[in-house]
């Protein structure tokens, strides 16, 4: 019944949709202006280069823009295919088999794969606006003479260093300063051939850090805006895959400082606490994140829809999302962040498959399959992350007190007091203080995004429980091929500069 009910909307919704098949050459999409157009109509028109700034934000959430398939919807379509490949988000069940080729891990070993697809040309669209953006204001060498103009330029900026950074964390096994992984393009120096990392990385830090200096004093008044804590946070990231860790304890602890972002709450941690549910951008300690609203029209193919049992969608119809059984198994009983994942599903809920996020992420409503024009929301970012990223990077460096300090911060309102939290730490040094902290990291942001980054950056083995439907059980180091995305077969075709995936 719930498989016949959704296809019947899926066939609706199809029968005006189109598809461009070429994202990377601007001339070719007429979606979007192109620099000759900004070249004449910019000054004439301010508007129009803050509208497109605006389309690239709009991108991020944008349903079937490469395909028409249903794991296709931005950001949070990329997540998804993160959180299945680092071992953290188990397909617990498929009744669709949206996920079937990313959860056996096929499609990271098959340059056909349409999601390899998606996920370039996804992030070179954003590179390729962000880029006429900025040519429009007068390319990268520009300093922009008003404030409206400084932070156009540092979203800008900020957009094009996001994308690279992504690209590079798919597209390369572990970092490697020599590699060649991606082609280049900054609208000066442009080079379809893959260029080193190094390349690559030099241009997302001096993005980040021209765009930290343009948003100084930048008020935003929406919450997907790019503002200086969020570009702080990319570079903080930036620093961490390249193991430059004194960079990113230095960068999170500023956002922490400086920022304003308090931590999330016990209360917002898990239901039924006050506030609680990953699904309100204006929750205080999201830096980054997408008021979604109900005039948006966004149903089935979208994050909530993938992942939500209380929304009408595949999570609710079969495709069951659930955190990994052997990561649950980690986390102590008394931990609230154990109990966003029922062992028994609430009443009301009986078809939902264990350990499914039904406390974590949830439409407010929390009834099975009701919610069907989505107005939760995404979230892309929080500060949490930065407390966690913090002590990393201070026990990397030796800091091990510093390092306890940040953790136990954190762990005292997941913990039943702060001083079990302090107990728990306490036992800790060298190697297994590390260790605990990617714990910490794998359990906290669940379902965010966030795992498969640790797992690149501390080069981690992880072994999947015994809840996913494909391969359970199996181990996987972070450079094993399955691991990583490959460079898709339409660019080997149509990009002569480039012949392998890897």
């Amino acid at each position: 019944m719930k498989r016949n009910l959704i296809y019947c909307v899926i066939a609706a919704s199809l029968l005006s949709v189109s598809c461009g098949e070429d994202f990377l050459d601007p001339q070719r999409d007429t979606s979007i202006l192109t620099n000759i157009d900004f070249a004449e109509n910019a000054d004439s028109n301010p508007a129009l280069v803050t509208g497109t700034l605006d389309g690239i934000y709009s991108y991020m959430i944008e349903d079937r823009s490469v395909t028409t398939n249903h794991y296709d919807f931005g950001q949070k379509g990329v997540d998804i295919w993160m959180d299945i490949v680092s071992g953290d988000m188990a397909l617990a069940a498929s009744a669709y088999g949206w996920y079937d080729n990313t959860a056996n891990l096929l499609t990271t070993v098959d340059y056909t794969r349409t999601e390899n697809r998606v996920i370039w040309q996804y992030y070179y669209k954003v590179i390729n606006i962000s880029n006429t953006v900025i040519e429009s204001l007068g390319g990268n060498d520009a300093i922009p003479e008003t404030p409206e103009t400084r932070y156009t330029m540092g979203q800008a900026k900020a957009l094009r260093a996001y994308a690279y950074f992504y690209l590079a964390q798919l597209f390369q096994r572990g970092y490697n300063a020599d590699q060649a992984i991606l082609p280049y393009y900054d609208g000066d120096n442009d080079n379809p051939a893959k260029v080193p990392a190094s390349q690559i990385y030099a241009l997302i830090i001096s993005d980040l850090d021209t765009s930290i200096q343009l948003l100084d004093g930048y008020s935003r008044d929406a919450k997907h805006k790019i503002n200086k804590s969020v570009a702080q946070g990319l570079l903080a990231y930036t620093y961490a895959a390249m193991g430059n860790y004194q960079g990113a304890r230095e960068v999170s602890d500023a956002i922490i400082t400086t920022g304003g972002f308090p931590l999330t709450t016990r209360a917002q941690l898990a239901f039924p606490g006050a506030g609680s549910g990953f699904n309100n951008a204006n929750t205080a300690s999201w830096m980054w994140g997408y008021d979604l609203t109900e005039s948006m029209g966004q149903q089935l193919i979208n994050w909530w829809g993938q992942v939500d049992f209380y929304t009408y969608s595949y999570a609710w119809a079969g495709d069951n999302k659930a955190i990994d059984s052997a990561l649950f198994a980690q986390i102590p009983a008394a931990d609230i962040r154990k109990s966003q994942f029922p062992t028994t599903p609430p009443l009301g809920s009986e078809d939902a498959v264990p350990l499914m996020p039904l406390n974590k992420f949830f439409d407010t409503a929390r009834q099975p399959g009701v919610q069907y024009i989505i107005s939760t929301d995404y979230i892309f970012m929080r500060v949490d992350e930065f407390y966690l990223l913090s002590a990393e990077a201070a026990a990397k460096t030796g800091d091990e007190a510093a390092a306890k300090a940040r953790l136990v911060e954190l762990l005292s309102s997941r913990y039943p007091t702060p001083a079990a939290a302090q107990d728990y730490v306490n036992t800790l040094s060298g190697q297994a203080l590390i260790d605990a902290i990617y714990l910490q990291t794998r359990i906290e942001f669940w379902g965010e995004g966030k795992s498969y980054l640790a797992l690149k950056r501390n080069r981690a083995t992880v072994t999947r429980g015994t809840n996913h439907i494909f391969r359970p059980g199996q181990t996987f180091t972070y450079s094993q091929d399955e691991l990583s995305f490959q460079i898709p077969q339409v660019e080997i075709n149509n990009n002569p500069a480039i012949t392998e995936q890897n």
